[in-house]
Parts: structure tokens; sequence; C-alpha cells
């Protein structure tokens, strides 16, 4: 029989019931943990992570509805389902309204417990994987697909890393297609089944960052009115992925170095250590070997992250793909947005090869997203894409006749035209924010 993957808590008084439940819930592969109090539930929950609990509502003296209370806010992500006799089914409706997903009445069957615990481990798995894909807006292997020879060499280098355990660190520019990649190695990888869990490192502080990443108990701080799993945990067997990791906080980089050399964290508030199986993967624009030397990344983790490198060509280097793209992109949208467009004219698809593309595959789907909304013809053209003839044939290029101060004002207005914030443009700049802004007044940008 395959194993079956889920953690699952019993909470009852009697014994014999636990016992029963046990044997059957284990023979069908689940990890089984039980507790015949209040206070057991409690500190067995605090020790580790549930995707289901089994939990009657007579407990002696305690009463199952404020077990239930607890556990909504110590752990809101564990599936509860409530165990009662026939005279109380009227109080497990109540619980179900009170949070709980489900009830079973006593006796029951091997089958109900099965089927129930299948059946809620089914939708908790569900809303895992969810909860990692929320945010992302692209389809799949958009951009993972190549006609140039260096790039093929590259996606080859990535699948046969992707079948290892090994932490791989993704480089290029931003917008090249780094989360892309990473999602694809995911998939590539005999973790596949279990979550690809994101942290993007430039949106956190260090308090906020160690939360997100390892999870919180409820009054570890102001605000915690809950405890948090943490990326961490939802990541177990599967894959963490940190998002431009060069804009990792410093303070709290060792423990980042000692979660990727143990696998063990503790959570903020909770000296319970715990254990994740998780395979990193990371990205970043940034120089982090000359961010070593500046003291502004630790060598330790640099050395621990890069046991394998990839190297993301930019847009303009691998000129062959970007007709392609631009078709997926428009095919996508005009389909999204119900447009007419189905093509490019001889003039945009011209222009579309010339342009340098600062912001890389990012720069290109904004820029047809765009055309594809405003297009109301079947053939997209120059004046769809933004550009104009002098776009394109001045676009600066590395040997160009043109002076190191023209070069820094055209470049540095690509790179604003393309970044949500000045500080976002600002990191990929290298500079910080208050130089950006200087050198913005000083170029007369």
């Amino acid at each position: 029989m395959e194993p079956k993957h889920g953690r699952i808590l019993l909470v009852d008084d009697e014994s014999a019931i636990l016992r029963t439940f046990r044997y059957c819930l284990e023979d069908e592969g689940y990890e089984v943990a039980t507790a015949n109090s209040a206070a057991q539930a409690e500190a067995v929950i605090r020790q580790q992570v549930f995707d289901l609990c089994f939990l009657d509502l007579r407990l002696g003296q305690d009463n199952g509805l404020d077990v239930l209370a607890h556990m909504r806010i110590n752990a809101p992500w564990m599936r509860v389902v409530i165990v009662t006799a026939h005279s109380a089914v009227d109080t497990a409706v109540d619980a179900m309204q009170a949070g709980a997903t489900d009830y079973l009445v006593k006796p029951c069957s091997p089958d109900q417990l099965r089927l129930a615990a299948a059946k809620q481990l089914e939708v908790r798995q569900l809303a895992a994987r969810l909860e990692a894909l929320e945010g992302e807006v692209r389809k799949q292997d958009e951009g993972l697909s190549s006609r140039s020879p260096s790039m093929m060499n590259i996606f080859e280098t990535a699948r046969q890393v992707a079948v290892t355990d090994a932490n791989i660190l993704i480089l290029g520019e931003s917008g090249t297609g780094k989360g892309e990649l990473a999602r694809a190695i995911h998939k590539w990888s005999k973790r596949s089944k279990k979550a690809c869990v994101t942290i993007n490192c430039p949106s956190l502080t260090g308090d906020l960052m160690e939360s997100e990443l390892f999870g919180h108990s409820r009054g570890a701080f102001t605000g915690a009115n809950e405890s948090t799993l943490g990326r961490v945990s939802q990541a177990d067997g599967g894959t963490l992925f940190l998002d431009e990791v060069g804009d990792f906080p410093l303070a709290i980089q060792p423990k980042l170095l000692r979660f990727i050399q143990d696998k063990e964290y503790e959570r903020i508030g909770d000296p319970v250590t715990r254990q994740a199986n998780v395979r990193i993967l990371a990205a970043t624009n940034l120089d982090l070997a000359e961010m070593v030397e500046n003291g502004r990344f630790r060598e330790d983790l640099f050395y621990r992250l890069n046991v394998i490198t990839i190297t993301l060509l930019p847009l303009r280097d691998r000129t062959e793909d970007i007709l392609q793209l631009a078709e997926r992109f428009l095919a996508h949208f005009v389909t999204e947005y119900a447009r007419p467009a189905r093509s490019f004219s001889a003039e945009s698809q011209e222009a579309l090869v010339s342009y340098h593309w600062p912001g890389n595959i990012r720069e290109l789907r904004n820029v047809i997203e765009r055309a594809s909304i405003i297009c109301s013809d079947d053939s997209v053209q120059l004046s769809h894409l933004g550009f104009t003839k002098e776009t394109t044939s001045s676009a600066p290029k590395i040997g160009s006749e043109m002076s190191l101060i023209d070069l820094e004002k055209a470049h540095i207005a690509a790179v604003l035209a393309n970044s949500d914030t000045l500080d976002q443009a600002a990191r990929t700049l290298g500079i910080d924010a208050s130089t950006l802004y200087r050198k913005r007044k000083q170029l007369g940008l």
C-alpha cells in the first residue's frame, strides 16, 4: 500500500477509542498522535504541526467547544472534525459554526473514519497549494522555451540539477524570469507533489521576515493574536524559494544559515525546536560576492546557497526569442481581454527586436499587454507598443558612440520606467534611494 501523507491528532478521554482510531489511521499510513485531555492536546499542538484533528466534544471536565476555540487560535490551519454521541448532535452543529469542518457520530465504522480523514486532508492539501500559488500572475513555463543555443544549454542544466536536492542560486537581471525558472526546477524535481513556497525578501523587515519564515506563537509580539505556521513549515517536503535573497535582512541571516545546515528552527515566542525537510532555491539580481566583501551578506550563507549557480541571460542577449515570446503574450492577453489583435506588423516586429529591453521579459510582457488592450485592429502597430522610430534606433547599447553620462541617463530612465517604486529602482541599480534621488535631479529625469 502506498503511504499517505498527513499528520493527525486524536483527542478523546476514552483510551479504547484513541487506540482503535489510532490503529485504523496508522494502518492507512498517516502519522498519528493522541491526547486524552485539553491540556495534553494543547501541549502536543505546541510541539508538532498537525493537518487534522479528531476532537471529542466530551473530555471529562473539559468542554470540547473551549478546546476548539483554543485550536482555532493556536493552530488556525488545522482542520478539526468533531466526534460526538447521538445525543450531542446539536452541539456538534454549534461546533461547526465555531470553526470545525465536519463531525462524526459515535460509534462510527473504520470506513467512516478513513473517509473523513481522506476528505479533510485532501482539502488541507489543496488549501496549502493555493496559498503557495497566491500572487503568481504568469502562466507556468513562460519564457522557459528558447531558440537561443546559450539559453537552451542553461535550461538543460537546470533540468539536470532539478532532480537532485542541491541548493541552487539563480542569477540574472530583474525581469529575466528567475522566479519562473525556480518554479520549473521545483516542478521537474522529485518534490513536485509538495508545495513550492516563495518568500519575497525585499518586502519584509528583519522581524517580519523571521515571523514569515519560521512562524510565531500567539502573544509572541504585539498583534500576534494567533499562532502561524511560517513558510518553512508550509514548504516541508517541498521547496522554499527565496526571491531576491540579496535583500535578506543581515540580522537574521545566521538563523537562515542554521536552518539550511541543520534543517532545524524555532518559531518566535516558542522554544520548541522543529525540523523541516526543505530544498532551498534562491535568486538575486545583485552581486552577492561583492556584498560579502562589503560585509552586507554572510560569506558562509553565500557558500551554502551557491552550491550550483545558474545565470539567466538578459533578453537583449537572446534576441532570437523576442518575437516568439511576444506572440505568446499576445495570444494570452487577447484571449483574456477579448481583443481583436492576432499578429504584429512588420514595423512593430522590427521595433521589438531592435529595442534593448532593460526590463527584460517582464517589460516585454507589460508592453504586449498594453498593446493588446489598446489595439482595435487585427495587427499590432508600432504606435500600440508605445515606441517611436527614435526610441528603437537610438536605444543605447554597450559600445555605442555616446558619453558615459548619456549612457547612465538612458539606463536610469529605463530602470525607473520599469520599477514600481524608487526603492525598487535603487536596488536594481545597486545604489541607495537617496543617491538615486540626487542622480535624478542631476540628470534632469
